[in-house]
């Protein structure tokens, strides 16, 4: 098997097809194979596991899940890297190419695929997500699987370090993108990865992030889409109090958002970043109340 984390075999691959890495397209070849471990072990893969990849690229990800999982289903929106993958992987025949745009592929196909394989017809699908996450599509990625019907039982990706530290950000730090995630599942930095473990060389440091979402969110919340109406509201003006970013968002009195944060046990000075998911929840139910 090739060694897809040495430079000069991606080097060499890229010339013998003809192909040149495509920066528009978030192509940074990961050559560290310390990362690419501490990604596998972050993922505990096993042979009944169904794993669903994004941008396999060369399979420098792609083969060692092989190697541990029952089944990959590789997306891949680069055809010509598609019959590179099936000519890599020729001895690999769990893994399956779906020639996609992720973000326009509907979940139900991954329940299908999932359905395939198991041979299970019924109850829920059980998948990992593990992937190296194009940077400029990971919160569009990261919120088409959290909100699916179909969240997978683990998410391993390694993604830009700033978006994973602003993932796992605690009250005092926490923004529109960590309350979303945070309500879905629980986020855990595993470790950075510098910029120099890929190429062509980034300009940002990357790190790997696990997420377990959560099967049954643990938040009565029956209006999810209000919620976050709500909350992206409390963050539309960052430097501004809460009572007054949410009394604009939302056209409510000073007076009214004043008690409401008031019933929710929330210091009315406070900012967007100080609450907590938890803190959120509370003030939507005290919102709900009046609307």
């Amino acid at each position: 098997m090739l060694e897809l984390t040495d430079l000069q075999t991606v080097k060499g691959l890229l010339t013998h097809y003809n192909l040149s890495a495509q920066k528009s397209l978030g192509q940074h070849f990961l050559i560290d194979a310390g990362a690419l471990r501490a990604m596998l072990e972050a993922a505990d893969l096993g042979k009944g596991d169904f794993v669903v990849e994004i941008g396999p690229g060369f399979g420098v990800l792609t083969f060692p899940v092989a190697e541990r999982a029952g089944r990959i289903l590789a997306v891949e929106t680069d055809k010509r890297l598609i019959s590179i993958l099936k000519a890599l992987g020729s001895g690999y025949p769990n893994i399956d190419l779906l020639p996609a745009n992720i973000l326009r592929l509907e979940s139900k196909l991954i329940h299908e695929r999932y359905r395939q394989w198991s041979k299970v017809k019924t109850g829920r699908t059980h998948y990992k997500l593990v992937s190296n996450l194009p940077y400029y599509i990971t919160s569009p990625i990261l919120k088409q699987f959290l909100e699916t019907d179909y969240r997978p039982d683990l998410i391993v990706v390694m993604v830009q370090k700033e978006v994973a530290e602003r993932i796992v950000a605690k009250p005092g730090q926490m923004s529109i993108l960590a309350v979303s995630i945070q309500f879905f599942g629980q986020p855990e930095l595993v470790r950075t990865v510098t910029k120099q473990s890929f190429w062509p060389k980034p300009e940002v440091d990357s790190a790997i992030l696990k997420i377990t979402p959560y099967q049954k969110l643990p938040y009565d919340v029956d209006d999810i889409r209000f919620f976050f109406r709500m909350v992206k509201a409390g963050f539309g003006e960052k430097r501004k109090q809460l009572h007054n970013s949410l009394g604009g968002g939302l056209h409510l009195e000073d007076t009214v958002v004043r008690n409401l944060l008031a019933g929710s046990g929330i210091d009315p000075k406070a900012r967007a970043q100080e609450l907590s998911v938890e803190r959120w929840v509370k003030l939507y139910h005290q919102l709900k109340t009046v609307l």
